[in-house]
């Protein structure tokens, strides 16, 4: 996501609000057997109603989660973070098992996002008196890694090594095809009543809609993306950093004779 005004006004402040940190685990049906995303918070954040996080609508459940290995050294190695999540219960070793059952495989390949955002961003329903300053589309960049593989499981947790999709070593990460103007990433579906984001790549959950021709529209009923830049700019802003889910370079007329 971009970094909005708003997000970076608070994070300016002396005493800004407190950073809460999300987690989502996506298993794919190519490589797991079926589509399913699993989103966690590590329960340390500010206390909310309910005790999980909602942000962007989708709930973030209170979990044992512990993360480390995010930054960068400077030295051109990419990172190769750990993940450690509870297993209390068995309940991360059950959706292992599960996996296997489906599809005869394991969970390396799924993609796990870490996302950044401030306390006064989260949803109005987080707070006994609702929060007017609620904003979904205020965050750090989101930072999507993949399962390398199983660094550790036991009865208490389950550790996994994650790699960017650079840095994997023989790994089916799904593929995609290189498109140099259309973008290839899932947008999100009006349901008639709210926003289905199940199985989406695109981040943008704003309230400004824009047709196909990327014109501006009155309804979330009219919402359609273009899948063009032009459509990734009227959403996000033109000069900002864009989640484009294509490869403008692979267009240009590098070797053409002349």
């Amino acid at each position: 996501m971009t970094l909005t005004p708003a997000y970076i006004a608070e994070l300016a402040k002396l005493a800004p609000s407190a950073i809460v940190e999300l987690f989502e685990l996506h298993l794919s049906a190519e490589l797991h057997g079926a589509c399913q995303i699993y989103r966690f918070h590590a329960g340390v954040n500010e206390r909310t109603i309910s005790g999980h996080v909602v942000w962007g609508g989708a709930t973030y459940y209170a979990w044992p989660i512990e993360a480390e290995g995010f930054s960068w050294e400077g030295k051109g190695a990419l990172p190769r973070p750990r993940v450690r999540i509870g297993n209390g219960g068995g309940v991360i070793s059950q959706a292992m098992l599960e996996v296997r059952a489906t599809s005869g495989g394991d969970i390396t390949g799924a993609k796990v996002v870490r996302i950044r955002t401030l306390r006064r961003f989260l949803d109005a329903v987080n707070f006994e008196g609702g929060n007017a300053t609620a904003d979904p589309t205020a965050s750090a960049p989101a930072e999507v890694y993949y399962v390398d593989r199983l660094s550790g499981e036991s009865a208490d947790a389950v550790e996994f090594e994650l790699a960017s999709a650079f840095d994997l070593a023989g790994v089916r990460v799904p593929k995609r095809q290189v498109l140099a103007s259309t973008c290839q990433w899932r947008y999100r579906r009006w349901t008639g009543s709210a926003w289905d984001y199940s199985g989406v790549d695109c981040p943008y959950a704003g309230t400004a809609y824009f047709n196909e021709a990327d014109g501006a529209v009155g309804s979330a009923a009219q919402d359609v993306c273009g899948k063009r830049l032009t459509s990734c700019e009227a959403r996000f802003g033109a000069g900002n950093q864009l989640p484009f889910g294509a490869f403008p370079g692979a267009g240009s007329s590098f070797g053409a004779n002349g």
